[in-house]
C-alpha cells in the first residue's frame, strides 16, 4: 500500500512498510525511511507507485484552471475528495485526486486551508485584492530587475535621480529603488555607493558627505525661517569707538574691543553682540536656533544657527552702532591690573573691523615691541589691548607663547573649472599664539570668567565649561577650569554662533538689569539643553574635521603631491608636516614618538576618506 500524505506543509507520497493502525512506517521514493501519523493520511492507494502518482498528479494539476475550480467549488466548506468527485466524477483516481490537492495546496489567495484536506473559497472581494497585489508585486519584481539592470550596465535609472542622496546614506529599505541597488551591488561585487558612483551619480564627492551630513542632522534642509529680527528699544550710547578683530570671511562677529581713558585709568571695554535683547526664549526664531544649536563651518561653507537676517541686525559691523552687553574694566596703566568693572547694556559704535591678514603683517611678534615699528590706525589701541592679555595670562599662571610652533590652516574653496567637480582648494598656515591670538583669546577668557563668576555669585543659572584632570564637560553648575585657570568659566561671548552662549546672554542680561533670571536653576530645559548642546556641537566638530580630512586629500591630488614629510605621533600613527592630516602609515620601522618620515602617497579615495601612506624607500 502507499500512502499521498501532508508534512510540514508539503504534499507527499511514500510506500506503507507497515501499518501500525494510528501512524505508519514509510519508505520515500528517494529510499529514506520514516513514520507518519495515520491522521496526515490524504489518500491510501496500492497503485500507481508513489513517484508515478506525483509526476502524473503534477501534470493534471497543471491543466485544471483555478478560476473554473474556485467559481465550482461554492462558498462553504469542502474536502479536497469531495471536490475531486465533483470535477472528476464520482470515483476519481488517486491521481486525480491528488491533483485536486496539489492545485488546491499551491493556491492559497484562491482557498484558505481549514485543515488537513479541507478548504474554503476564498471570497470575491478579497480574490480581487490578492490577485491585483500579486499583479502589482509581479510588476514591482520586473521594474527592480530592470533598475538592477540599468545600473550593472553602468546607467542611472531616471527614477533614482531624486534619491541619490537618501540612497547613499540613509536608504530605505523597504523601497524598490534600494532594493535594485542593493541586489545589483551585490552581484557586481562593490558597495551600493561604489555603484552609484559607477554610474555617474556622484559627481562631486565633496558634495557627496555633504549631503549625508544634511540627511542626518538637517533633514528639513539647510534653510531659515522667514522671520524679520525683532531690535531692542533705544539703549544708551556707550561713547566709546570700537574694533573688531577677524578672519575676512566672518559675517557673526561677536566681539569687539575699545580702549579709552578714564581719570587716570585705562577703560578697556570687551563688547559683545546682543541677540538675546530681541531673540526672545520661546519664540519661533528661539525653538529654531535651540533645533541647531550652533552655527556648523566647514571649509568654503557654514550653516548659520541664525537665519541671515538676524545675523545682519547684530552682528558688529564696522560704521553703525549695534546692540551690545558689555563689560569694561578699568585697569591701572603701569601694571594692566584690574581696579574694577561693571557691566552695561547698551548701544555700541563699531568703527572698524580689523582683518587679521591685514593685520598680521604689521602687528605680529617682531614689531609689537619695537618702537621704530611703522605705525597705522589702531596701533595704540591693539598695543594697549596686547600688554593687558599678557597680563591676564601671566596672572591666570600661563606663560606667553608656550606653543610657538603649533600650526592653525585656514581653508579657502574657489571655482576653478580645470579641477574635479569645478573646484579648488588653498590650505594656508598660520602660526598659532600672535599677539593677534593672544590679544582675541584673554579678552575673550577675560569676559568668560568674569560674567560666570558673577551669575555664579547672583544665583542666576548659568551654563558653565569646566575642566579638570584634562577632562572638560558642561554643566550647570560652576567648577574651576584648570586649562585655563580660572574658577568660573561660562561662554557669553558668541551668542550669535552658539545656543550656550545665547542662553547665557540672557542670564547675564536679566542679572545687569536687576529681572528675574530667564532660566531657573534646577530646570529640567536648561539639563536638557546643556546635553543637546554637546552632542550637537560634537557632532559639528567631528563633520568639520571629517570635511578638513576630505580637503586635504583633494589638496594632495590637485598639487599632485606623491611623497609628504610627517611626524610620527605614536605607533603608526602619523602628522603631515605642511597639511592639517593626521593618517596612519603602513610598513613603518620601529621608531620613537616624534621621528621625521618621508612618505609616499598612494590610493586615495575621495568617497572613504583615505589614503595609503608607506614608508618612501620602503617596499
Amino acid at each position: 500500500m502507499n500512502v499521498f500524505y501532508e508534512e510540514d506543509g508539503t504534499l507527499k507520497a511514500a510506500a506503507v512498510l507497515a501499518d501500525q493502525n494510528t501512524s505508519f512506517q514509510i519508505e520515500t521514493p528517494h529510499g529514506k525511511r520514516g513514520k507518519i501519523k495515520a491522521s496526515h493520511v490524504l489518500i491510501r492507494f496500492v497503485s500507481p507507485s508513489p513517484s508515478d502518482l506525483l509526476a502524473q498528479a503534477s501534470d493534471e494539476a497543471g491543466a485544471i484552471p483555478l478560476e473554473f475550480l474556485w467559481e465550482a467549488s461554492g462558498e462553504a466548506e469542502f474536502g479536497f475528495d469531495e471536490l475531486a468527485c465533483e470535477y472528476f466524477g464520482a470515483a476519481p483516481k488517486p491521481h486525480q485526486m491528488a491533483a485536486i490537492a496539489l492545485r488546491l495546496h499551491s493556491a492559497p489567495m484562491y482557498f484558505y486551508r481549514k485543515g488537513r484536506g479541507r478548504y474554503k473559497a476564498a471570497p470575491a472581494d478579497a480574490l480581487k485584492a490578492a490577485l491585483a497585489g500579486q499583479a502589482r508585486r509581479e510588476a514591482q519584481a520586473a521594474q527592480v530587475r530592470d533598475w538592477q539592470d540599468q545600473l550593472l550596465a553602468g546607467q542611472l535609472p531616471d527614477a533614482f535621480r531624486p534619491h541619490v542622496a537618501q540612497l547613499s546614506h540613509q536608504p530605505d529599505k523597504a523601497s524598490l529603488e534600494w532594493k535594485a541597488l542593493d541586489a545589483a551591488a551585490a552581484e557586481a561585487g562593490v558597495s551600493a555607493v561604489r555603484l552609484l558612483q559607477r554610474c555617474g551619480a556622484i559627481p562631486s564627492t565633496a558634495q557627496h558627505h555633504f549631503d549625508g551630513f544634511l540627511l542626518q542632522f538637517f533633514p528639513q534642509g539647510r534653510g531659515h525661517p522667514d522671520t524679520p529680527p525683532t531690535l531692542p528699544g533705544a539703549l544708551p550710547e556707550a561713547g566709546v569707538a570700537a574694533f573688531s578683530i577677524d578672519d575676512a570671511s566672518t559675517t557673526e562677529i561677536d566681539d569687539a574691543f575699545s580702549v579709552s581713558e578714564d581719570e587716570g585709568l585705562l577703560r578697556f571695554g570687551i563688547h559683545i553682540a546682543a541677540p538675546a535683547l530681541g531673540l526672545l526664549r520661546d519664540s519661533e526664531i528661539d525653538r529654531f536656533a535651540a533645533e541647531r544649536m550652533s552655527t556648523v563651518y566647514l571649509p568654503g561653507d557654514k550653516i548659520t544657527m541664525l537665519p541671515a537676517g538676524w545675523v545682519d541686525a547684530y552682528t558688529l559691523a564696522e560704521h553703525r552702532c549695534a546692540p551690545a552687553v558689555s563689560l569694561y574694566v578699568w585697569c591701572d596703566p603701569s601694571d594692566y591690573s584690574i581696579r574694577r568693572s561693571e557691566t552695561r547694556i547698551e548701544s555700541v559704535a563699531i568703527a572698524v573691523n580689523l582683518r587679521l591678514d591685514a593685520l598680521d603683517p604689521v602687528f605680529n611678534q617682531a614689531t609689537v615691541d619695537r618702537d621704530d615699528a611703522p605705525d597705522f590706525p589702531w596701533r595704540k589701541e591693539l598695543l594697549h589691548v596686547y600688554r593687558l592679555a599678557l597680563a591676564l595670562e601671566s596672572r591666570r599662571g600661563k606663560q606667553a607663547n608656550t606653543q610657538p610652533d603649533k600650526v592653525d590652516y585656514s581653508f579657502s574653496i574657489s571655482d576653478d573649472a580645470s579641477q574635479a567637480d569645478g573646484r579648488r582648494v588653498d590650505i594656508r598656515p598660520r602660526r598659532r599664539g600672535s599677539p593677534l591670538d593672544t590679544l582675541v583669546s584673554e579678552l575673550m577668557i577675560l569676559a568668560n570668567s568674569e560674567w560666570g563668576r558673577q551669575l555664579d555669585e547672583a544665583g542666576y543659572a548659568a551654563i558653565y565649561r569646566s575642566q579638570s584632570f584634562g577632562k572638560t564637560r558642561m554643566s550647570t553648575q560652576a567648577a574651576p577650569h584648570q586649562g585655563l585657570g580660572v574658577s568660573h568659566y561660562a561662554w557669553s561671548s558668541s551668542p550669535l554662533r552658539r545656543y550656550s552662549d545665547l542662553v547665557n546672554q540672557r542670564q547675564i542680561i536679566a542679572w545687569a538689569t536687576g529681572e528675574p533670571p530667564v532660566y531657573g536653576a534646577r530646570e529640567d530645559a536648561l539639563f536638557a539643553l546643556v546635553r543637546d548642546f554637546e552632542l550637537a556641537y560634537d557632532a559639528y566638530a567631528d563633520f568639520q574635521r571629517h570635511m578638513e580630512r576630505y580637503w586635504c586629500l583633494r589638496y594632495l591630488i590637485q598639487e599632485g603631491i606623491r611623497e609628504v614629510e610627517a611626524t610620527l605621533i605614536r605607533d603608526d600613527l602619523v602628522r603631515l608636516n605642511d597639511l592639517p592630516l593626521v593618517m596612519r602609515a603602513r610598513g613603518l620601522p620601529l621608531l620613537e614618538p616624534g621621528a621625521s618620515l618621508r612618505l609616499t602617497v598612494d590610493d586615495i579615495d575621495l568617497l572613504d576618506v583615505t589614503c595609503r601612506l608607506t614608508p618612501a624607500n620602503g617596499p
